[in-house]
């Protein structure tokens, strides 16, 4: 199965560019750098877009770029079986501040069901420094019509 993932539904720059086009992502600016199975890795800037009112790193920011990570795998998982993924429970712990640069996720697929997917999110500084530590519950769901 795992073959058939990066032969089949590996997505490439582009595909992932486009996949992230009018959403929340593009908005804060999240970029996706790898996806493969049971692996996704991304970036986030710290700047005004992510910031809250105090100058620093909003958490709120920090769940979105962990739930993106995990969705992200998730759906190619998901994809490559016909069925869709949907987040149903996001929690995070913020472990230190970051005012500026960048932060650096990458999302680690922790269990992978017929029906659930748990992903462990670690999300770190420039210098390495972890920054927050999330957990992410995917639901395999029937893929919806298009309408």
């Amino acid at each position: 199965m795992k073959d058939d993932f990066t032969a089949s539904v590996m997505p490439d720059g582009d595909q992932l560019r486009k996949m992230g086009q009018n959403t929340i992502s593009e908005a804060l600016g999240i970029e996706l750098t790898e996806v493969e199975h049971g692996r996704v890795v991304g970036r986030m800037p710290v700047d005004h877009r992510t910031h809250q009112p105090y100058g620093m790193l909003h958490g709120g920011a920090s769940v979105v770029l962990a739930e993106t990570l995990g969705s992200v795998g998730s759906h190619f998982i998901a994809a490559a079986k016909g069925k869709a993924a949907v987040g149903v429970e996001v929690n995070a712990n913020h472990l230190r501040s970051v005012r500026s640069g960048w932060v650096h996720g990458t999302a680690t697929l922790h269990h992978e069901g017929g029906k659930i997917h748990v992903w462990h999110i670690d999300i770190r500084d420039e210098t390495g420094k972890p920054v927050c530590t999330s957990r992410l519950t995917v639901m395999l769901i029937p893929q919806p019509p298009t309408s």
